[in-house]
């Protein structure tokens, strides 16, 4: 499509409104322009869902454009429709004869697609609001212009270092060969050096396994994470060997919650208050040489009647023991995988709606926009982080990189 603006003009003149407090998409807005293209693309995705393999079967396909002005808050301007050639394309977006438009329509899609919506929420939403009907593979043809994005995305440069990662996945359903099938959605999240959450990558694969966290964890490596201070995961078998494989250097510390609960799992009902009591002391002990006293303890009164559960300690306690190397800032950070598990609760409040995803790149844009959301509200770093930076820079020295002016 030919522009008709001038990019370096837009950007001046969207600084000066933004200095000003003036709309820059309302009637006069320095991005009222993009309006026209986004109206253009919007039609052309409609025309590909029309364009079904039965239409084209009949012979149907596109026939050149049309032209026609359009009236919007932002002023008038001219469009192409593009044009079938049995002529039964009827775009909702701007139905035939339509020459009035609700302004920023593809935002309002997006965002209410991001906050979980579903489509014929949305189609209802936009036609209270602006009498406008749209369908379900028009709404769909929208959102997927976003999936360039979120290809780019993940596939982004990072930065060569994070002091603390997150390692974990949730589950989602997806439409596979006619039936609904469960698939992990593998999700990385980082504090970087000034204390702030970053989501480095998403991932799908039909389950969670040490060989695919391999190949993810080699994906961050080749866009360009070099060293990692701490790896938090739970206590997947064969994970702490895919890290090290990747990051040598990393330490690793097991979800000690994880580890909680999958022990409650076997202990009597009767006998889980009594055990969480003793437990307590292992896990809460100020010291690894006291914890280490406390969980001896422990296997003396319970391991006979759960020797199952006595033995996992044990055989994981390297793992698990790693936090009380540091004072409680740290600790609190690494003990557990609750930073990443509160990401995915974020995301499950926008996917619960949505049942069973059609593929994979329907959910991926779905977390994308959802990411974003949240994102937008990590706007304060870790607690006493300014704590833990000298904790960190004090035991693993030139590896703990900072951006300090000493001039």
């Amino acid at each position: 499509m030919d522009k008709k603006y001038n990019l370096e003009e837009m950007k001046k003149k969207a600084l000066q409104q933004f200095k000003t407090g003036m709309p820059l998409f309302g009637k006069g807005g320095a991005f009222a322009p993009l309006l026209q293209d986004f109206l253009q693309e919007a039609l052309e995705a409609e025309m590909e869902a029309h364009l079904t393999q039965e239409e084209r079967s009949k012979g149907n396909k596109r026939n050149g454009r049309g032209s026609k002005k359009v009236k919007t808050s932002v002023g008038t301007f001219e469009i192409h429709p593009p044009e079938d050639r049995h002529s039964s394309f009827k775009p909702y977006i701007l139905p035939k004869r339509e020459t009035v438009l609700a302004d920023t329509l593809q935002d309002k899609i997006i965002g209410l697609y991001g906050r979980g919506m579903s489509s014929r929420d949305i189609s209802k939403h936009l036609e209270e609001i602006y009498d406008t009907k749209i369908s379900h593979n028009t709404l769909m043809a929208i959102t997927d212009r976003i999936i360039p994005a979120v290809k780019k995305w993940q596939a982004r440069p990072l930065k060569s270092f994070y002091p603390i990662m997150y390692l974990d996945a949730m589950y989602q359903k997806i439409q596979a060969n006619g039936t609904a099938t469960t698939k992990a959605v593998y999700n990385i999240l980082a504090i970087n050096k000034d204390g702030y959450n970053e989501i480095l990558g998403v991932y799908i694969k039909e389950s969670e396994g040490a060989n695919f966290w391999l190949e993810v964890l080699t994906n961050l490596q080749n866009r360009g994470l070099k060293d990692v201070l701490i790896v938090c995961t739970d206590n997947l078998t064969g994970f702490g060997k895919a890290i090290q494989a990747v990051f040598p250097k990393a330490q690793l510390q097991t979800c000690v919650v994880h580890q909680i609960r999958n022990s409650l799992k076997y202990i009597g009902s009767k006998d889980k208050k009594d055990f969480m009591t003793d437990l307590k002391k292992v896990y809460k002990a100020p010291t690894k040489e006291m914890a280490k006293q406390e969980l001896t303890v422990l296997e003396q009164k319970w391991g006979e009647k759960y020797p199952i559960v006595i033995r996992s300690w044990y055989d994981n306690w390297s793992k698990l023991s790693t936090y009380f190397e540091y004072t409680e800032p740290i600790r609190r950070l690494i003990y557990t995988t609750n930073m990443i598990e509160g990401y995915h609760r974020q995301l499950r409040k926008v996917t619960k709606n949505k049942g069973v995803f059609p593929n994979d790149d329907a959910l991926l844009k779905l977390i994308y926009l959802a990411t974003k959301n949240i994102e937008k509200k990590w706007t304060v770093s870790a607690r006493d982080w300014c704590l833990a930076v000298q904790q960190l820079s004090i035991k693993f020295g030139d590896r703990m990189i900072l951006d300090l002016d000493l001039k």
